[in-house]
């Protein structure tokens, strides 16, 4: 029901975890996602840990979604000397392609303990539904 938009996205993650460059807008991270079906919607986890929430933003265009965050430093007194900076900061991207046997019009969002969690529909149109056979004494004649 999902598919990647970009290949390379692994590749680029490698090569900013050895070099140390943060995401721009121009040029956002990656952000790691589990994607898997629940009954009858599908659910994507994000991670997004040290994310204030109304620094996401999430747009959904026909079937393109996208989620962008971005991690801001914490603001520091004058005095403060960084001693250890480990934890990226800078933007943050992921699009997928949803199928269109998805409800894009009834998409949730919740975020939690640095997880942002969407839930998206399975669309009424791709559920399963039986078909009703009628018979010949359902179909009127119509004499000309």
């Amino acid at each position: 029901m999902l598919m990647r938009t970009d290949p390379f996205r692994e590749l680029d993650r490698l090569a900013q975890q050895l070099t140390g460059v943060t995401g721009t807008w121009s040029r956002p991270s990656a952000m790691p996602m589990d994607a898997y079906r629940e009954g009858e919607e599908y659910v994507i986890a994000l991670d997004l840990p040290g994310v204030a929430k109304d620094a996401i933003d999430i747009d959904v265009e026909r079937n393109m979604l996208t989620v962008r965050a971005e991690r801001r430093p914490a603001a520091k007194a004058d005095d403060v000397q960084m001693e250890l900076s480990e934890r990226p900061l800078g933007v943050f991207s992921r699009q997928l392609v949803l199928a269109d046997t998805l409800d894009t019009e009834r998409i949730t969002a919740d975020y939690d303990a640095g997880v942002l969690t969407l839930r998206i529909p399975i669309a009424e149109r791709a559920k399963p539904r039986k078909i009703a056979i009628g018979g010949e004494s359902d179909h009127k004649q119509i004499s000309g």
